[in-house]
């Protein structure tokens, strides 16, 4: 199948075995420790919900940035303060409205929407290549949001502009593709 193809599978299978689930545990991992700054996404529809995991980490006074998209596609990172007032609405998401575009460089740890994953760390997204953009100017630590049973041992159409996660974490664990560097 194609990309495209799998999406829409992927996303109808999501859509009928969706069940809400918390990816808290995550924030417990050894490579949350001492984190200054947490790249994120607000989620909607069926996708992993971040909005208690965007409150945490505020509430651990840890910078949270979030994305805004471009005409180009490629994404912009943003300080965000958890207030929705400060945020516009773009289609079916929410992106900050102003502030000063932060370095991605200076990013310790990225939460990245995912559709599907496999076992190599590749990542099937919504489409577009945003992500992967903007992953290749994070030097922090990547995992993916997935559900139990979206993690596959098949391989997926990978393009030569894809990059590959660390992580991924369903409600119930976090699967690491490769060791954090010290």
């Amino acid at each position: 199948m194609s990309k495209s193809e799998l999406r829409n599978h992927y996303r109808r299978e999501r859509e009928l075995t969706y069940i809400p689930g918390s990816w808290l545990h995550i924030l417990a991992s050894a490579e949350f420790n001492g984190v200054a700054r947490i790249a994120s996404y607000l989620s909607y529809g069926t996708e992993p919900d971040t909005a208690e995991l965007n409150r945490t980490i505020l509430a651990k006074g840890i910078d949270l940035v979030i994305p805004a998209m471009q005409s180009d596609k490629s994404l912009l990172w943003y300080s965000w303060n958890g207030e929705i007032s400060s945020l516009k609405k773009k289609g079916k998401i929410y992106e900050p409205s102003d502030g000063t575009p932060i370095d991605p460089a200076s990013i310790d740890v990225v939460i990245v929407p995912t559709l599907h994953a496999n076992r190599s760390g590749f990542r099937l997204g919504q489409g577009g290549g945003s992500y992967d953009r903007a992953l290749t100017q994070i030097h922090g630590w990547k995992i993916g949001l997935i559900y139990s049973g979206e993690l596959t041992a098949e391989e997926l159409p990978i393009e030569s502009h894809d990059q590959k996660l660390d992580a991924v974490a369903t409600p119930e664990m976090i699967v690491r593709f490769t060791a954090k560097n010290s």
